[in-house]
């Protein structure tokens, strides 16, 4: 399908590289524009791109009612030709489909998913922040539009891409760690349902959990099983851990923890990091053991936004706290975030197809 451009007039839109003064944060900013498809008599269709701003939507849509929505999170780099690049973009056009077969809506054609969101960088591109660590954070998602009270599947949907100037989530690299609560009372997701999904609702419903982490004096919660004996997910993030022998270690991906993309291309590059990554049933008993005896000498977590976030100690509900190693970001963890940043800015070969620049077709 061919995509419309709608476009914000010269004096309306950017027409000069952003230059911001200081940090811009992320995911504050927004660009002039976004894309947009609909879904409607059984297709996809009239994909086209228009000024960023508000939705007309009925009441009664059904994604306000019964939250059948979804979402993605990728980001693209400038590299120093000057251009913008995306990174495995083709994994999250893959994921927004799983998401989407698991909430029931119709999956979008994965080449019109890159179709689109490439057309729109290229429109905004000159909303990339000209500063160090900067990106385009990239955000695709589907609602449901019928108005509908009834509860089964739209008939009805949209399909919007938009983007957010950003700059880098840690200003000056991996240097200070978080702290995780290990709750038994809360719980991300059961085998069954949704949790291997971006779906909305999710995020909704890990909100009250990421309040009592807080009081706890803690950043976010680390999930556990629904018997609470193995470890699963770190709030929004992927958990791992590093042995003293370098291997990295990540809970193996079950229907309850959303495959991120950054675990799984950490798994792909372990001959480049030198060191063994492996997925195994995480035993929450042994991970403490194993901490505590020093087995265990780093920890954190894995995902698009921060890339590494490591982890420095564990509060329990009883208020008991378990140090990781000695209490600093380590080393195998200060590698593997140069040498993944260093893959999406470019300055390091990537893997075959993980690159991709956004060519220039704008009209």
């Amino acid at each position: 399908m061919d995509i419309k451009y709608n476009l914000k007039s010269a004096s309306e839109r950017r027409t000069e590289p952003f230059m911001p003064e200081g940090d811009v944060g992320f995911g504050k900013l927004r660009t002039d524009h976004m894309f947009l498809m609909d879904y409607r008599d059984g297709q996809w269709c009239d994909p086209r791109i228009v000024p960023y701003g508000p939705f007309e939507m009925a009441p009664g849509a059904m994604s306000l009612h019964y939250g059948q929505s979804i979402f993605e999170g990728a980001k693209a780099f400038m590299h120093e030709d000057g251009e913008i690049y995306t990174f495995r973009l083709n994994k999250n056009a893959e994921r927004m489909n799983r998401s989407a077969d698991i909430v029931c809506i119709p999956n979008i054609d994965e080449a019109m998913q890159l179709k689109g969101i490439n057309a729109l960088i290229d429109v905004d591109r000159l909303w990339f922040p000209q500063q160090e660590g900067a990106c385009l954070y990239i955000r695709p998602f589907i609602f449901a539009t019928e108005d509908r009270l009834s509860v089964s599947p739209s008939q009805k949907y949209t399909f919007c891409v938009m983007l957010s100037p950003s700059g880098a989530y840690y200003a000056s690299g991996v240097n200070n760690g978080i702290r995780l609560l290990i709750s038994t009372q809360f719980h991300r997701a059961v085998s069954g349902g949704t949790g291997a999904s971006k779906a909305a609702g999710n995020y909704a419903a890990s909100l009250r959990a990421g309040k009592a982490a807080v009081e706890y004096g803690a950043s976010q919660v680390l999930y556990l099983d629904s018997t609470n004996t193995q470890i699963e997910e770190a709030g929004a993030m992927n958990h791992f851990h590093i042995l003293k022998d370098g291997t990295v270690i990540i809970p193996t991906f079950t229907d309850t923890i959303l495959k991120s993309i950054t675990s799984q291309s950490i798994m792909e590059l372990g001959e480049m990091l030198g060191c063994e990554v492996r997925q195994e049933t995480v035993m929450l008993d042994k991970f403490i053991a194993d901490i505590e005896s020093g087995e265990i000498i780093e920890a954190g977590g894995f995902g698009t936004a921060a890339v590494v976030s490591p982890v420095n100690s564990y509060i329990f509900e009883d208020g008991r706290v378990i140090t990781v190693g000695d209490g600093k970001v380590g080393p195998h963890i200060q590698r593997i975030y140069k040498l993944f940043t260093d893959l999406q800015k470019g300055h390091v070969a990537a893997p075959q197809g993980w690159v991709k620049r956004v060519e220039r077709v704008a009209p």
